[in-house]
């Protein structure tokens, strides 16, 4: 069997670090079932964007074929992950004239003024890839979350619209077509991240989801269940690691397994008595490197790190309306001591994102920070596919109503919505 005729589907996270395939399906009591994991080394790809095509591709067939025989399905179409610090993210205001107040707002009048976004004139070499509706207004009333069935003649809504550089995207389409694959839908990568590891709840009371990869750090900012503002920071886990290799002197590889197994964001809660002792090169003494140390250089750059995710905050102008704070997720959440650091620097309350929420089965590879981004493709995926069936084999209908989701929650209140307006237009 193939992704492509069955109710199991496949999400694909190019990473900086890793490339990781997952594949899953909707199981019982609406959670979701990963069947299978592949992970490979990421060789072409820097901060998030494609920089050698050759090894990328190869990189994505080795984690899709590990995925396939684990599944014992054929991936034939993936929801991508997108990040890197090419992309941006601008708030835009769309009007539509209605013809009269009689006729009720449907879902094709919320699809229209979506369009129009995409209609946006942009600077050179870039493109929107995602428009999503924050609320709407009509007749001059505000925060309308829901239009649908109201009566009104001027129709507005904002927008939070995500943009990216052109090569890059295409660069991502190609990878994956070379691959032997098809590009089912492209997701910001922060986005998916939240949809495994928050709650609605948190989304409502306001909170900031940061997920720190190996070469970007990204952020989504949710209020009162919208999306509010998303950003991109150009460091990660792997400049942490090269600031390892230069300050003791080791190899990169050597920094890298000492971050993951001795590494702290705090110095202060390592004792200075702690000395680790790493192999030297042939016929050199080994090198003993203080714990404490580690520690220091690690917090210096986590503390430049997470200024910047502060002052992306204090940008969005929701720092104050943040209940939830801010949940951290991805490999870098990993560190020890990552939430203490957090809490230090901005004065909000964090907690370690794991994607958990949704799984039916758990393993490492699933269950861990670092695969939340996975997990939240296979998830927006699995939304998709139920979406697309909930419309039918009614074609002319389908392309007018909404496609793609926003992170608002907006699919689930639209779905009900949508299924009468699709009745009323079969009578």
């Amino acid at each position: 069997m193939s992704t492509e005729e069955t109710n199991i589907v496949a999400g694909l996270d190019i990473g900086t670090t890793k490339i990781a395939a997952y594949v899953g399906r909707r199981a019982e009591y609406g959670k979701i079932e990963i069947l299978g994991v592949g992970i490979t080394q990421s060789t072409g790809v820097t901060r998030g964007v494609v920089s050698h095509i050759t090894p990328t591709v190869d990189a994505i067939k080795r984690a899709v074929e590990i995925a396939e025989k684990k599944s014992g399905i054929k991936i034939t179409h993936v929801n991508v992950g997108i990040a890197g610090q090419h992309i941006k993210s601008l708030q835009h205001r769309g009007v539509r004239m209605r013809d009269s107040y009689e006729e009720e707002i449907t879902a094709k009048d919320l699809q229209m003024l979506k369009e129009d976004m995409y209609k946006l004139v942009m600077l050179p070499g870039e493109e929107i890839i995602d428009v999503l509706p924050q609320d709407y207004i009509v007749d001059n009333e505000q925060g309308i979350k829901d239009p649908i069935g109201m009566s009104g003649v001027r129709l507005e809504a904002n927008f939070h619209i995500i943009t990216g550089q052109i090569a890059a995207v295409r660069n991502i389409h190609k990878c994956v077509t070379k691959a032997g694959l098809q590009v089912a839908e492209l997701t910001l990568e922060p986005l998916a991240s939240s949809d495994a590891v928050l709650t609605e709840e948190e989304k409502e009371a306001g909170i900031a989801l940061v997920d720190i990869g190996g070469g970007t750090t990204d952020i989504a900012i949710f209020q009162d269940g919208i999306i509010r503002h998303t950003a991109v920071i150009p460091f990660g886990g792997n400049i942490i690691t090269e600031d390892i290799k230069t300050g003791c002197s080791i190899l990169k590889k050597q920094a890298e397994l000492l971050k993951i197994k001795f590494g702290s964001a705090l110095a202060s809660q390592n004792g200075d008595n702690e000395i680790i002792a790493i192999p030297g090169l042939k016929g050199r003494e080994p090198k003993e490197i203080s714990v404490r140390n580690l520690a220091h250089i690690i917090q210096a750059r986590m503390e430049e790190i997470i200024e910047q995710i502060y002052y992306e905050i204090q940008n969005s102008g929701f720092e104050r309306s943040l209940i939830g704070g801010i949940v951290v997720t991805g490999g870098g959440s990993e560190l020890k001591h990552i939430t203490g650091l957090i809490e230090y620097v901005t004065g909000m309350d964090a907690r370690v994102g794991y994607p958990t929420e949704h799984l039916l089965n758990g393993t490492e590879q699933t269950t861990s920070p670092s695969g939340a981004t996975g997990v939240g493709l296979v998830l927006r995926a699995i939304e998709e596919q139920e979406y697309q069936k909930a419309l039918g084999n009614n074609a002319s209908s389908a392309q007018t109503i909404i496609k793609k989701r926003s992170a608002s929650g907006f699919f689930d209140r639209i779905l009900g919505k949508t299924k009468e307006w699709l009745e009323e237009d079969d009578q």
